[in-house]
Order: structure tokens, then C-alpha cells, then sequence
């Protein structure tokens, strides 16, 4: 039992006792660092029922816990505050609990449980993956890992856009410039293959719309004019009209993304369970709008175009089918989260991940499926976050100034050995294991980077400040892990005993303290849908930990019972930091 619930039943029999009135829940919050205590029990919510002064109720409550309970040993009251301070032994018995529970923290879904669907990534099969991927990647897969910490079941998905005049612009310039390049060929990944084409059709288009303005067109005129975009809008209408040539040609060119992206994604270290197609689900929502027709949801228009009015819930008119019958984004997206849930029943929410430019659109997709009498649209999650920018400004695909994944990566993993190499600790090291311990601290800092901003935020990213061996930073923490390991690997002695009757340093206890609220990070992170909580209470207790080795000797220390129980400690606070990093999709070091 946690110590707030065990604090929680003795102070509810206090209250009664010494007031005569039935509470139904305490409030505690961790003690001010300023203050004597572990944990602060809030006395002006009780004002409500109790007459009387804050300071004084407090002391009464005080003085019954350390009469009445083993866990309080001493207590004192600023303000309305009751700060407890709580016993060795308490600690001691938890971390004994504890300690060889490599799942600590975690909790086991129930077989019945509803599921929970993370969608991210959904990229487009135009152009390899770039910064703002990397972000909705490593959100979604940590978001999805966090989640069944927390004891859900989660299906990882994607829908890939596959379909559209964008991707069509990749295959007309690849069939008139191309000259039969294959990623083979050229040596090449797939997606950068045709990302380059489409950055092709920009300039041929480009040079087009300059042409037809010095022949007297306007910039609208000539841009709706140049050959190439009519050639661009000729082939899709042959695709949405099955022409073989165009599919097969179609076909071929997704599939050399798809294997960049698979190399992408295991590089980054995210999977998926599922995936949906554009070309599959944009006509599924149609079923569902002759549904909401009859049901009186939606309204059909003079011209024939389906729209549902959310006036009176403060949104606006929006369309769910053009006047042609043809579907329109929202169309899809609906007929794409009923879908899921056929194909997935035990599916009971799903969360999101797409920027923040994208709200909106979101807030009406989860009213529709709300007003189409769904009821797991109630359970449904816009993961928004901010946009990652550069120093130099903002990203553009079609103009090739994007900061591609693959090449970000390699960067890092450059940097990374740079800076090892220059602080000269590789003695021992293979040229393999250096590779792999380059990549590991390079992809760390990476996400670690990423992942500890809260989501909601804009990113400015620095590669050079991510890769910091000191601070706030994914290194940091990893050559903290690393530094345990070496502890454990020099401690040539029998540690695996319980300690019972210890008495503990402060250093020891903080640390306890922080172990102790590992599980509940994780719910809050869960609940939340946000990685930066797990990030940052790993950055507090690495920090904790290494004033604990500056404070406190562990393997030169001459009681043997506190050598041991310091070793067992370092080892749980390792255990932890490899469990918090796992949940962020961060791998830890053995040496460094």
C-alpha cells in the first residue's frame, strides 16, 4: 500500500476521533526542500467541516499519527501545512519490497480491459521522413508505451497518405526526368529517391509559373496554367480511374518508400501493429454519411454537398461530402475510426498524435463520432504538439530545406562519438562496440531532447546542446546508469540480502522517496499522454543520485551493512532509470 493511502486511513480515524466529523479524502503534497519532512498533509481543506486555526489542527493531528502510527515519527506545522516526517523502518520495509522487482512501477493490463489505439507517424509516401516526424514518432510510440505501463492494452497504427495530387507530382517528374532511376540504381533509400522528385516537379513548376507571368498571365492564372500541374491533375484522375499503367507506376514508387521507411523507423527504434492505407479508407466515411442523413445528424444543401452544423456547439457549418459526392478528409477520418474498431473490437479509445495545426479539425471529428451515438468517441484524444523548428527557421519539403531523419540520426551519432572520443574514455573498445555506443548515446540524446518538453510546446533544437555530457540531457542520465554498472561490476561481494535495521542518511532517504513515486509518474504520464513527466523525474533522480555519490562512500564505506544496502540502492535507482528510459524509447549503456 502507498504511504499517502496508508497516511490517508490513519488520519481519516484521527479526524474522528479528535473532531467527530467523517472525511472522505486527505490531500498531500511533497515536502517543501526548505522544511523538516517527507511528506506535507494540507490542513485548509478540512476548514470546511472543523472550526478552528490551521495551526492547531495540524499540531493535534500531528501529535495522534505519532502516538497512533509507525510511519510518523515526528511532524511540525508552518501555515496550514502539516509536514510529516516518516520512519526509517517504513522505508526500509518498502525498499525490501521492492528492490528485485525489475516491473516495478508497471501494471498488467486485465485480460477484459478496453484497449487503447495510439495512431502517429501518417506520413506521406512523397518525402522520407524529417524533424517533425521524428517528434511525432518518438510522442506516439512513448505515449503508446507509457499507456500500457499504466495497464492498458495498446495497439500502435499509422495511415499512411498515399494517395493525392502531392504524390502524384513524385511520379510525373520521376516518368519525364527520371530516366529509369531505381533506388538500386542510384544507391539510394526509396523515400529520398522520390522525395527527390517531388522537389524536381517544384522547380520545373516553378520555372513554368515564371514563364506563362512574362507572357502577361497573372501569378493565380499561371500557376493554375503551367503544363506541368495539368499533367500532374491528368494523372490523377487516371489513378481514381484505375488506369493500369498509372497504378502499376503507382505501386512501384510507394513501395520504394515504404522500404525507406522501414529502415527509418528500426533506425529510430518505433513500430507499429497495424497499418491503414489513404488509398483503402478515403471513401469509407460515405456509408456513415447516408447514416447520418436518415438519423437527422447531417443535412444535405441545395447543391447536394453534406454538411453537419455544430453552430450551437460553438463551432461551425462543416462539410462531410462535395456536391460531386466525393469525400473530403473528414469523411475519411470518420469512416477510418469505425473502421478500427471493426477491425479491433476490444478497442475502447484512441489517441491521436498530429500537431497542433490540426485542432480543430480534431475537435469536430470527435463531436461527429459523439453525435453519431459512438460511445467510444468519448474516450478519444487529440495528442496535439508543437512544431519543431531550427535555428534557421522552418522546415519546407517541397523546397528540400527539410532536416531528413535519416541524415538528423547520423549527425547525432556523429556528434556523439566526436565528443566520447574528445573526453577519452574508450579505452578497451572495439571498433563495433564503439559504433553501437555512439548510436546509442547519439539517438538518446536525440529523444531525450525531444521527449522531455511537454508536447504542447514548440521545440527550437540545438544537435550540439542535446549531446551535452552535463544537465538536463539524455547522455547525462545514461552515464549516470552507466556509472552504477560499474559500481555493481567492482562490488565483488555477497549484496543480495534484506536490510532491516539500518539506520538511513538523508541522501538515502530522498532517494527512497523518489523510487517510491515511480508508479504514480507513470499514471499521471498516462493520464496526461505526456513523456516529458517521465523525463524529467528521470533527470530529478539521477540528480539525486549523484549527490548521493558525492555525499556518502558506498563501495569504501566500513559498515557492512551500509555498504551493502548502498549498493542494493544504486542498483534500484539503475533499474528505475532503465525502466523510465525504456518507456521513452531509450536505451542505456552498460559502460561509457
Amino acid at each position: 500500500m502507498k504511504l499517502s493511502q496508508i497516511l490517508t486511513s490513519h488520519i481519516t480515524k484521527a479526524v474522528q476521533q479528535l473532531f467527530e466529523v467523517t472525511i472522505e479524502r486527505v490531500e498531500f503534497q511533497l515536502t517543501r526542500k526548505d522544511f523538516e519532512g517527507d511528506i506535507t498533509m494540507v490542513i485548509f481543506p478540512l476548514l470546511k467541516v472543523i472550526k478552528g486555526n490551521p495551526a492547531e489542527i495540524g499540531t493535534k493531528i500531528g501529535e495522534y499519527l505519532v502516538l497512533n502510527s509507525t510511519e510518523v515519527v515526528r511532524f511540525n506545522v508552518v501555515s496550514g501545512f502539516l509536514n510529516l516526517v516518516v520512519s526509517d523502518p517504513y522505508y526500509l520495509n518498502f525498499f525490501n519490497e521492492v528492490r528485485n522487482n525489475t516491473a516495478f512501477g508497471f501494471v498488467t493490463p486485465e485480460p477484459t480491459a478496453k484497449a487503447v489505439m495510439v495512431e502517429y507517424s501518417s506520413p506521406n509516401t512523397n518525402k522520407p521522413l524529417h524533424l517533425g516526424h521524428v517528434r511525432n514518432n518518438l510522442l506516439g510510440y512513448s505515449v503508446a508505451e507509457i499507456i500500457k505501463a499504466s495497464g492498458k492494452k495498446v495497439y500502435k497504427t499509422q495511415i499512411i497518405n498515399d494517395r493525392g495530387i502531392h504524390i502524384c507530382k513524385s511520379m510525373l517528374a520521376w516518368q519525364k526526368f527520371g530516366n529509369g532511376q531505381t533506388p538500386e540504381s542510384t544507391g539510394l533509400k526509396g523515400d529520398k529517391l522520390v522525395g527527390n522528385f517531388y522537389v524536381t516537379f517544384d522547380k520545373h513548376y516553378k520555372s513554368e509559373i515564371n514563364e506563362l507571368i512574362s507572357q502577361g498571365k497573372t501569378e493565380d492564372e499561371a500557376k493554375k496554367k503551367a503544363p506541368i500541374i495539368l499533367e500532374a491533375q491528368e494523372m490523377l484522375r487516371q489513378w481514381e480511374a484505375g488506369n493500369p499503367e498509372v497504378v502499376a507506376l503507382w505501386k512501384k514508387m510507394n513501395q520504394w518508400v515504404y522500404d525507406g521507411f522501414a529502415e527509418t523507423y528500426k533506425n529510430l527504434g518505433v513500430d507499429f501493429d497495424s497499418y491503414y492505407y489513404e488509398s483503402n479508407t478515403y471513401l469509407l466515411g460515405k456509408e456513415v454519411v447516408q447514416f447520418g442523413l436518415e438519423k437527422g445528424i447531417f443535412e444535405k444543401d441545395p447543391d447536394g454537398s453534406v454538411w453537419i452544423d455544430l453552430t450551437a456547439d460553438g463551432l461551425d457549418r462543416k462539410i462531410v461530402l462535395r456536391s460531386d459526392g466525393t469525400a473530403v478528409y473528414m469523411t475519411q477520418d470518420i469512416g477510418t475510426a469505425i473502421q478500427r474498431v471493426k477491425d479491433f473490437p476490444d478497442v475502447g479509445g484512441m489517441v491521436y498524435t498530429v500537431g497542433n495545426e490540426q485542432d480543430y479539425h480534431f475537435k469536430v471529428l470527435f463531436l461527429i463520432l459523439k453525435k453519431l451515438g459512438f460511445d467510444w468517441a468519448e474516450s478519444l484524444y487529440h495528442l496535439s504538439y508543437g512544431m519543431v523548428e531550427l535555428p534557421s527557421g522552418k522546415m519546407k519539403s517541397r523546397e528540400g530545406t527539410v532536416v531528413d531523419a535519416d541524415d538528423l540520426m547520423q549527425e547525432m551519432t556523429q556528434t556523439a562519438g566526436a565528443i566520447a572520443t574528445e573526453l577519452g574514455k574508450l579505452e578497451g573498445y572495439s571498433e563495433t562496440e564503439k559504433a553501437t555506443l555512439f548510436k546509442t548515446i547519439g539517438l538518446g540524446a536525440l529523444k531525450y531532447y525531444i521527449l522531455k518538453v511537454d508536447p504542447k510546446k514548440q521545440i527550437l533544437f540545438n544537435p550540439e546542446e542535446s549531446v551535452d555530457f552535463a544537465g538536463n540531457t539524455g547522455p547525462f542520465i545514461q552515464y549516470t546508469y552507466a556509472r552504477i554498472q560499474s559500481i555493481l561490476r567492482k562490488a565483488d561481494f555477497d549484496w543480495n540480502v534484506d536490510m532491516d535495521s539500518i539506520a538511513l542518511h538523508e541522501k538515502e532517504k530522498e532517494l527512497l522517496k523518489l523510487i517510491e513515486q515511480f508508479p504514480e509518474v507513470i499514471q499521471n504520464a498516462a493520464h496526461n499522454h505526456s513523456p516529458a513527466l517521465v523525463a524529467n523525474y528521470t533527470y530529478e533522480l539521477v540528480k539525486e543520485y549523484n549527490s548521493f555519490y558525492q555525499s556518502l562512500s558506498i563501495l569504501g564505506e566500513e559498515n557492512e551493512q551500509k555498504k551493502i544496502f548502498r549498493v542494493q540502492l544504486s542498483k534500484k535507482v539503475a533499474d528505475t532509470i532503465k525502466a523510465a528510459f525504456g518507456l521513452l524509447g531509450i536505451d542505456v549503456p552498460e559502460r561509457m
